[in-house]
């Protein structure tokens, strides 16, 4: 079977007129109608919106007025993102229904940039762990992750060639690692998350799918942008992420194989695996230990974002707790639990990692880790250990999986790069540097 095209490649065959925007969306649509029974990844759609979008580009093009850089390019977007014409609901049923009164910032970039909104993908209620209905595209009786799971399993299944997720804990790169895609959370507050809805402001990030690298660099260089709304965002220049990939690393990187405060939680085939891209890298490859101050980093994320998510929905559960899961109730429950200081000094542990993490950068170009414990686990009841990402999501530092590896059941794997605060760019050259690598090396 032929690879699916690229984002980038659909998107030079919409600008020549060899295909148009209303076809590339029906294409969409059927491969939705044909596989959305099974895997369910789609929490609204709207078809006459859809192809009213695509007709509307079309006469754009035709008339020859300028086409952006997502032009033609149907999108899924994750349903905690507000958009004023199709409803978001937080995958609750307390939320039913709700239709926002405008776009979420990042839904107007889209639009600005030339996409079609296809549809809101589903999400776990209130972006957190309890599962929504989503299945994984290689196996249904696996976890797609979470939170996630709906954009991670409709751009595996090629329903679409390109989403938008967010990640907290790992609800971004696992997903992505489970579904054998390529998942990238930018640097906290690249990308502007005002109209989303707000779990934790510490924590949360914007967060895109891709079935290429090239094509998940187009989607965050778009998206990158500064809000005042979001005080998490700067006004800078936005990153040329889809140049990094293009012109890749002109000298060997260093790339440091770190293991990490949750490596006793990897599968004897990660582990295994990890040995032989260590081997497979030569000298590129360097071992790491990280500092003693890192082995705190889970239990640091878990006051900080519990204490956020407590103050976020405290008064939704007490007013509204009969249509709220017993996991997310006892999530805001141990939230409420954490006290001044403890949130304080949770903080002030954040700061002293990212210090720490800037330190060990100016030596090392990327971190080399397991996205998540091995492949998607059986079984529909949780979304997987997000553990292999929670230090990364701690920390701000942006975070890539690609899907390089393969498990012994011939499931995805991934294999996750960090790199330093703001150093996104670096990310993808490494990234393009190793894929290319791998290719022409025995692949692990």
């Amino acid at each position: 079977m032929a690879p699916e095209p690229t984002a980038r490649a659909l998107r030079a065959a919409l600008e020549e007129g060899r295909i148009t925007v209303r076809e590339l969306v029906e294409t969409c649509l059927a491969r939705i109608e044909a596989d959305e029974p099974r895997i369910r990844a789609w929490a609204h759609l709207d078809r006459d919106y859809a192809l009213a979008q695509a007709e509307a580009l079309d006469e754009a093009r035709r008339r020859g007025r300028p086409l952006g850089p997502l032009f033609g390019l149907p999108v899924g977007v994750k349903d905690i993102v507000d958009t004023a014409d199709l409803p978001t609901e937080h995958g609750s049923p307390i939320f039913v229904g709700r239709r926002p009164t405008a776009d979420a910032w990042l839904v107007g970039r889209l639009k600005a940039a030339g996409a079609v909104i296809l549809g809101k993908t589903v999400t776990t209620e209130f972006a957190a762990f309890t599962p929504g209905p989503t299945r994984n595209p290689h196996d249904p009786e696996r976890t797609p992750g979470g939170s996630s799971s709906g954009s991670a399993a409709a751009v595996a299944a090629g329903m679409v060639p390109l989403a938008i997720g967010s990640q907290t804990n790992g609800s971004v790169i696992r997903p992505a690692a489970f579904c054998g895609v390529v998942g990238f959370k930018p640097t906290h507050g690249l990308v502007p998350r005002t109209g989303m809805l707000e779990q934790s402001p510490t924590l949360d990030h914007v967060g895109v799918f891709a079935r290429d690298l090239g094509d998940a660099a187009l989607l965050a260089e778009t998206l990158a942008g500064f809000d005042p709304e979001d005080p998490a965002t700067r006004p800078q220049a936005a990153p040329r992420l889809v140049r990094a990939v293009e012109e890749g690393l002109p000298v060997r990187p260093r790339l440091a194989i770190v293991r990490g405060p949750s490596w006793d939680r990897a599968e004897p085939a990660m582990r295994e695996a990890m040995a032989e891209l260590a081997d497979a890298l030569g000298e590129a490859a360097v071992p790491l230990e990280l500092p003693e101050a890192f082995a705190e980093a889970i239990q640091v994320h878990r006051t900080i974002w519990t204490a956020e998510l407590a103050f976020r929905f405290g008064r939704l559960v007490a007013e509204r707790g009969a249509l709220v899961s017993e996991r997310f109730r006892e999530l805001v429950g141990e939230g409420e639990r954490v006290d001044a200081v403890a949130y304080q000094r949770a903080l002030a542990h954040r700061a002293l990692l990212q210090r720490e993490l800037g330190a060990l950068f100016h030596e090392i170009d990327a971190f080399v880790t397991p996205a998540a414990p091995g492949e998607a686990p059986k079984g529909l009841d949780s979304t997987g250990d997000p553990a292999f990402c929670t230090l990364w999501t701690l920390c701000g530092t942006p975070a890539l999986t690609l899907p390089l590896l393969t498990g012994p059941s011939g499931l995805p794997m991934g294999l996750q790069l960090v790199a330093d605060l703001a150093d996104d760019e670096r990310l993808f050259r490494v990234a393009a540097w190793l894929r290319t690598t791998l290719a022409e090396e025995t692949a692990p």
